[in-house]
């Protein structure tokens, strides 16, 4: 039953690319991207390798049936009918029901939810006249039920809850980056070429950590799911645990052996001494802390570290209106930039922010940038080379202009011209 299956591994929107090349990477075949995700095939252990390897994914679903569903009631049949489900459970276990899609179809999304579960227990009741349980935690399995229109995909969550909780952050900071979308921003970053180089790297603004813990994984080779003490596999009647006891054997293994081998400076600063003691507490959980300096420090007092190699900085600062005026996000920005211009000459800087216009106080130009999600809100990575001929220089209050040859320099009558476009827009709308 398990030679080729076909899976689907949901990721953050925005990174749709980098979960593609990761699958093949952990042996998935005919990779096919979808929105928010990427199906592939494989037997199950590929399913259990992706659960445990996968930095990028959110869950790995696996396809039970599909159909048409116009009301709740066509859901209910549907589930009850096409599926056997003691196929999967027993009456003394548990389950757990997800429903998305319902503004596609009408449905209340908690409602469509008690539905597919009635459908499942009602089975169970019918033929065995007993009932497995519902516990919302840490079922046994956890069914997904995923509507578009009219049609009805229904699956089985492997991961059983998402793959980005890798069990070593209990608590965040203010706005803590997501592990997996802090996984995305390092491979944009270009992190995982540099180990190699033995290349350190530092985050100016670590808040809980993630950014560093997340890069350390990387460069000693450690499975993101390794130290995960749940998967939705763990208790399905159809659970090869044989072949799960040979990954995890393997993914130890490798962690142990890259440790052995790691070479280069991690270090974490932030002004928030509760901050550096989260991310201390989030390092010693995942094993990495004797890795990772962290440290109390303001972004004034940033200096480049005591080493022959260039690295990358690289951070989330601050970008909302909830977390500080404008005037001081500007001046903070401004402060970052000044620097890495004046310590970080050859090194490699990136900068995860929702607000891209703050980072022009940094004056410096993006080499490359990305558009990424964090949740719902777009987001952009910024990719620096700290090189004088990616600076900008400042020409009056708060103006910055580029020191690149053949970039425009306005004169006092196009200004004026802009600033009367810029009124009326405000005015007028676009």
């Amino acid at each position: 039953m398990h030679e080729s299956l076909i899976f689907f591994a949901t990721c953050p929107k925005g990174i749709e690319d980098l979960l593609y090349e990761e699958l093949i990477s952990l042996g998935g075949m005919e990779p096919k991207r979808a929105l928010a995700g990427v199906y592939f095939k494989g037997g199950l252990q590929t399913a259990y390798r992706v659960c445990l390897w996968s930095r990028l994914a959110n869950r790995v679903l696996m396809p039970l049936s599909d159909f048409k569903a116009k009301t709740t009631d066509d859901l209910y049949d549907g589930v009850r009918s096409l599926v056997n489900w003691h196929d999967h459970m027993d009456t003394a276990g548990s389950l757990a029901v997800d429903f998305t899609g319902g503004r596609s179809t009408g449905f209340h999304s908690h409602y469509a939810a008690l539905r597919v579960k009635d459908a499942i227990v009602d089975q169970f009741n019918e033929r065995f006249g007993e009932r497995p349980s519902i516990d919302t935690k840490r079922p046994d399995i956890r069914v997904n039920v995923s509507m578009k229109h009219e049609k009805a995909a229904l699956s089985l969550d492997l991961s059983g809850d998402s793959l980005h909780r890798r069990g070593y952050r209990t608590e965040g900071g203010i706005a803590p980056l997501k592990e997996n979308l802090a996984a995305a921003i390092l491979i944009r970053a270009g992190w995982p070429d540099m180990p190699q180089k033995h290349a350190p790297l530092l985050d100016p603004m670590c808040g809980s950590g993630t950014l560093l813990i997340e890069a350390a994984m990387m460069a000693v080779d450690m499975a993101p799911g390794l130290q995960r003490e749940y998967f939705g596999f763990l208790n399905w009647k159809q659970h090869d645990q044989a072949a799960w006891e040979t990954l995890l054997q393997e993914a130890k293994e490798r962690a142990g052996k890259g440790a052995g081998d790691i070479g280069m400076l991690f270090l974490g600063f932030d002004k928030d001494r509760n901050a550096v003691k989260q991310a201390t507490a989030n390092a010693a959980r995942a094993g990495l802390l004797k890795f990772i300096t962290f440290d109390c420090q303001d972004i004034s007092m940033l200096k480049v570290p005591e080493t022959t190699e260039t690295g990358l900085v690289i951070t989330n600062p601050p970008y909302g209106e909830r977390m500080g005026a404008k005037k001081s996000l500007e001046a903070l920005y401004h402060g970052l930039g000044d620097r890495l211009k004046k310590g970080f000459s050859g090194w490699q800087a990136s900068v995860f922010t929702a607000n891209p216009d703050l980072a022009k106080h940094m004056g410096i130009r993006s080499k490359k940038h990305y558009k990424l999600f964090n949740g719902a809100l777009p987001c952009r990575l910024l990719n620096f080379e700290i090189d004088p001929s990616w600076y900008m220089h400042e020409r009056g209050p708060g103006r910055l202009l580029s020191d690149r040859k053949g970039a425009p320099v306005p004169d006092s009558g196009s200004e004026m011209f802009a600033n009367r476009v810029r009124k009326n827009l405000k005015n007028i709308g676009k």
